[in-house]
């Protein structure tokens, strides 16, 4: 995560526990994952993602707790 002060580093891990619990870096773990196993695969937009991510879960439900 860094240097920093302890104010900023405890901030920058309450970002990262916020982000993680949202699901707001599940983008970013995707493409990474794309780029590593399919390298020639294209890229989807992070609104691409989001929409098929979403069409995925309506399709499939399951147990959540919302």
């Amino acid at each position: 995560m860094g240097g920093g002060t302890p104010v900023v580093r405890a901030a920058l891990a309450v970002r990262w526990y916020v982000r993680e619990l949202m699901g707001d870096s599940r983008y970013e773990r995707y493409v990474r994952h794309l780029r590593l196993t399919h390298p020639g695969a294209d890229v989807p937009t992070e609104r691409q993602f989001w929409r098929q991510r979403h069409a995925r879960e309506d399709a499939n439900p399951s147990s959540r707790c919302c």
